[in-house]
């Protein structure tokens, strides 16, 4: 695997481990996500850092598109914190968070003990 591919998964790995890093000590709970702006901020700051790797890797090499599931719906996300941050449905977010953030966490953890 190319070097930078690695790099760019290590950075997936990174940011997922402090998105979950967020909610050590305590329950998950949407509500409390929704009141608390700095948390939000710093989540989606993760789901950027996590959307642009993976454009990285799939620029780069075309096979991950199957091997990360719903590659092009990451980098859609990442392109709306980004470019159209005044739409972001903290449901939408939290729905991310506990129904997606697992599996990929998996997949990316998967890819890099391939190595």
């Amino acid at each position: 695997m190319d070097e930078r591919i690695l790099k760019w998964l290590f950075d997936i790995k990174m940011a997922i481990d402090e998105i979950d890093s967020y909610f050590e000590n305590e329950q998950k709970d949407f509500f409390k996500y929704r009141k608390n702006l700095m948390l939000k901020r710093a989540v989606e700051r993760d789901l950027e850092i996590i959307g642009e790797a993976i454009n990285r890797i799939i620029t780069r090499d075309k096979d991950f598109e199957t091997k990360i599931t719903n590659a092009r719906a990451i980098i859609g996300l990442r392109n709306q914190v980004i470019h159209a941050y005044d739409n972001i449905s903290d449901e939408n977010i939290w729905s991310i968070l506990i129904n997606h953030l697992p599996k990929l966490k998996s997949e990316i953890d998967n890819l890099i003990a391939e190595q």
